[in-house]
């Protein structure tokens, strides 16, 4: 084709303007209907994907934040405890310490016997005071702690108010914050009327009896 010939055909593309359709069709401005929604149902398809792995992913990072921080508290409480058993198994040599050296020496031999049992008792609280036990010793005439304390047994009785301790039968021990083991106690309770009302027949007939004697 020779030179003319291109020109007079540049010329009708120009006049029918096929080269501006083409250009605009190029240009996204002139799309057929089914491209375009199909289009937008994929551009649709590509956003909603992306939301839920968006999604996904911030929900196993969220679990994995927690399942971090939920094994590092279990192990802090692991270490934090880990001597509950061994105090459970000292607490019955505790228990035959306590008893023994409750008891005044009846001879010499005896007395420095239990000096050397002091010695190691007290040992075995440094030691066990270093890992966080501590002794729970309440005083005869103290309120009746529920929380640390377990009754044996109740005494009615009116030389104390009810719920007092009477006696202390073994001491209690705690780890930290958590209680090992109660501390055995009996408590006093309030006589009943019909023990006050024995009482006071008792008490007329032992007076009668010294009268006539």
């Amino acid at each position: 084709m020779d030179e003319k010939n291109k020109q007079e055909a540049a010329a009708e593309n120009e006049d029918c303007g096929c080269e501006e359709e083409d250009k605009e069709e190029k240009l996204g401005r002139k799309v057929g209907k089914d491209k375009y929604l199909k289009a937008l149902d994929d551009l649709a398809k590509a956003n909603a994907d992306r939301d839920h792995w968006k999604n996904e992913y911030y929900r196993a990072y969220a679990d994995t934040q927690n399942l971090r921080k939920s094994l590092e508290e279990e192990n802090r409480t692991a270490v934090r405890y880990r001597a509950a058993g061994f105090v459970e198994s000292l607490i019955p040599a505790l228990d035959a310490f306590h008893m023994a050296l409750a008891n005044p020496a009846p001879n010499k031999e005896a007395q420095n016997y239990l000096i050397g049992f002091n010695y190691i008792y007290n040992q075995l609280v440094s030691a066990m005071a270093n890992e966080g036990v501590s002794e729970i010793s309440p005083k005869v005439g103290d309120d009746y702690d529920l929380n640390t304390m377990h009754a044996m047994e109740a005494v009615e009785t009116d030389d104390v108010a009810p719920g007092k301790i009477v006696k202390v039968l073994t001491k209690g021990y705690r780890l930290h914050d958590r209680l090992i083991r109660p501390v055995m106690v009996t408590v006093s309770k309030a006589k009943s009327e019909e023990k006050k009302e024995d009482e006071k027949k008792e008490e007329k007939v032992e007076n009668k009896e010294a009268k006539q004697a």
